[in-house]
């Protein structure tokens, strides 16, 4: 790849893109926001979020100096070909986040550099050593960033119309917890590292929206920090969204504190209801027997949740499908999203089935219809395809019309989620189980552009 040498008074321009597949939600990257406020002053930013705007590999791409494309495992087959596109324009691309970090020799196949772990300290100079013609292979900071110097994210440079009317913040960077499966830890390392809560009160002043999306991977991670948090949001009089772990969730006291600070809803891995795959997925801080505790004492403070349960453990056996759909119905719990047990690449887990000999799917993100492959490896108590069956009827017993109206709270405390967003909110839902899962259908791909 050739590049050009830039004088001291060029205005570069750089290009960032989120690429998408077609379970994104429609919410603003916060990684790549925070590139754009790392960038220098005179170098002109410009974002494409692929959810929204879909590229035209042939006819949409921009005239810029420089790609940058944030790339999942799950986007990276599409990252890859955003990125080929443009090189073949001889423009240069640095691929970066937990893929790349996972997977940099893969990525450094379409990447003219790739950003390994965290990008703070290393974007501004990887800018001028382009400048300089001088763009390196392989990118990586020594150590991982001091939270109280993550910059602001410059969110002037999202498109105004297409998101959910929310804004998103991050409070911390990593988990405490060590899951088998989880690809967080690839990423931040064994951190677990927190903003000052003076700085996330200043920045939730400065938000247009009342609805906050918090997008740690853990908002109560450290009990301390998160009742100061929550003490100082209290008089913002803020409404937020956010993912935790049930060990925070223990204490009246705790939820209530909570409510006051404007949570309305929680995102619980609680994965399964067996003891022993937790034990054995190294989720030591889920405890199955305390599950309906947690969650009624959440409903009584009017904090919906949405439930995150995996199929494919060890020691699944058919049955479990239908023991976890009718909990959650029991539960009425707003929501719940059942996923198939992914081996994600450097991950424990995936180092685990493929030492046994039950990865039979390598690299199926590299894959056109990942899904229609899924779960890439043999479960130990039943074959695929009953796996595959229950995991489907999963989605479409608990997103029944029965089911709907069992989960609606009648008694629940007036909240704008139970009155007014729950019905909407289940129909979508249900549509997208029927489409997406059961189905198998492509959601919004239906353009003539080359994907």
């Amino acid at each position: 790849m050739k590049y050009f040498l830039y004088g001291e008074n060029f205005s570069m321009k750089i290009e960032l893109i989120s690429p998408a597949v077609e379970e994104n939600a429609p919410i603003p990257n916060l990684a790549l926001l925070i590139l754009a406020a790392l960038s220098p002053p005179d170098v002109t930013i410009s974002f494409t979020d692929d959810l929204l705007t879909p590229i035209d590999l042939e006819k949409g791409l921009k005239e810029v100096d420089l790609v940058g494309i944030t790339v999942l495992t799950k986007t990276a087959l599409r990252a890859y070909r955003i990125a080929d596109a443009y090189r073949k324009r001889g423009i240069p691309v640095v691929l970066g986040g937990i893929h790349p970090t996972a997977l940099p020799g893969e990525s450094k196949e379409h990447a003219d550099a790739i950003v390994i772990g965290e990008a703070e300290e290393i974007w501004p100079r990887l800018i001028e050593d382009v400048r300089r013609d001088d763009l390196k292979p392989f990118y990586q900071q020594e150590g991982f960033v001091d939270p109280s110097k993550i910059p602001r994210p410059r969110r002037e440079i999202l498109p105004r119309r297409g998101y959910f009317p929310l804004d998103v913040i991050q409070v911390s960077r990593g988990c405490p917890y060590r899951c088998e499966f989880c690809s967080v830890r690839k990423f931040f390392g064994d951190t677990y590292r927190l903003r000052p809560v003076s700085d996330i009160v200043d920045e939730v002043r400065s938000l247009s929206h009342r609805l906050i999306m918090f997008n740690d991977d853990n908002i109560i991670g450290n009990p301390s920090y998160s009742r100061e948090l929550f003490k100082a949001l209290t008089p913002l009089r803020k409404k937020w969204i956010g993912q935790a772990s049930l060990s925070g969730l223990r204490e009246a006291k705790d939820v209530e504190l909570l409510a006051k600070s404007g949570c309305m809803g929680l995102l619980i891995g609680f994965e399964s209801l067996s003891k022993s795959n937790l034990i054995q997925s190294h989720k030591y801080q889920n405890n199955p027997e305390e599950y309906r505790e947690a969650i009624d004492l959440l409903h009584r403070f009017g904090i919906s949740i949405w439930a995150s349960f995996i199929f494919g453990f060890d020691e699944d056996e058919p049955s479990i499908v239908e023991e976890t759909v009718s909990f959650c119905i029991q539960a009425k719990l707003f929501s719940a999203v059942f996923a198939l047990l992914t081996p994600y690449p450097e991950t424990v887990f995936y180092h685990r089935v493929k030492n046994e000999g039950r990865l039979f799917q390598d690299q199926w993100w590299l894959l056109e219809n990942p899904n229609d492959a899924a779960p890439y490896f043999f479960p130990r108590k039943m074959d695929v395809e009953t796996l595959r069956k229950g995991w489907k009827n999963a989605w479409g017993e608990f997103y029944s019309f029965p089911s709907i109206l069992k989960r609606f709270h009648w008694n629940y405390p007036p909240t704008l989620i139970n009155r007014l967003v729950y019905f909407p909110f289940q129909l979508m839902q249900r549509r997208f189980a029927r489409k997406k899962v059961i189905e198998g259908r492509r959601r919004y791909r239906g353009h003539s552009h080359s994907y």
